[in-house]
């Protein structure tokens, strides 16, 4: 379990921290959990999410398991910048979805000794590199991967296998669109998609 680290009572510090992973592993849970310690330690915080994502709420940053706190929907991570005045602590839920400006604003925000948290998905549903999250992870002090669980075989859960035929990269969904799945279990369903299960082994 991530733990804040102990800062310099005389010097005031920033930093960034990213909690990744695929859909329904836990990561906007993870954010929650570290913004409501925040709040207990009585810091100043905001919390921001993509005003795009309205999937539970307008306002409201939601978990799958239905957490859920008050946020400020913004379309561009510029607008993050000009609200974070005299804050302590910056969260930003569904990073992957904001413009690439984000990791700029992220650096301008801990260099101001601003504590940042970011939750998002590292890989989209093909399995690559999602949006701006590459770069945030680089300039990342602390990184926290975490996982779901594979509905085909219980595994260890990494990617967001889609279900619709859709191949926009963003297409917001729940359990109807996405499940989470293994490596084996997502390479595997890939290729079925492909035409290929008869080609390629997987032995």
């Amino acid at each position: 379990m991530f733990l804040e680290p102990q800062l310099n009572p005389n010097r005031q510090t920033g930093w960034v921290e990213v909690v990744c992973g695929s859909m329904f592993s836990g990561k906007t849970e993870e954010l929650i959990r570290r913004v409501n310690r925040a709040l207990i330690a009585r810091q100043k915080v905001l919390i921001f999410k993509p005003a795009m994502d309205n999937r539970y709420d307008d306002i409201k940053v939601v978990s799958h398991n239905r957490n859920e706190i008050h946020s400020m929907p913004v379309e561009f991570s510029h607008q993050i910048l000009a609200l974070a005045h005299d804050c302590e602590v910056v969260a930003i839920d569904e990073a992957q979805f904001f413009d690439e400006n984000l990791p700029k604003i992220c650096n301008l925000l801990a260099n101001k000794g601003i504590r940042v948290i970011l939750s998002g998905l590292d890989m989209d549903f093909e399995g690559k590199p999602f949006g701006c999250m590459p770069q945030l992870l680089a300039i990342a002090e602390f990184v926290t991967k975490v996982h779901a669980i594979c509905v085909v075989c219980g595994g260890v859960a990494s990617y967001s296998f889609r279900l619709s035929a859709s191949k926009k990269q963003v297409l917001l969904g729940e359990t109807d669109v996405y499940e989470p799945r293994c490596r084996h279990c997502f390479t595997k369903g890939k290729q079925i998609e492909a035409g290929l299960e008869n080609e390629i082994p997987f032995e």
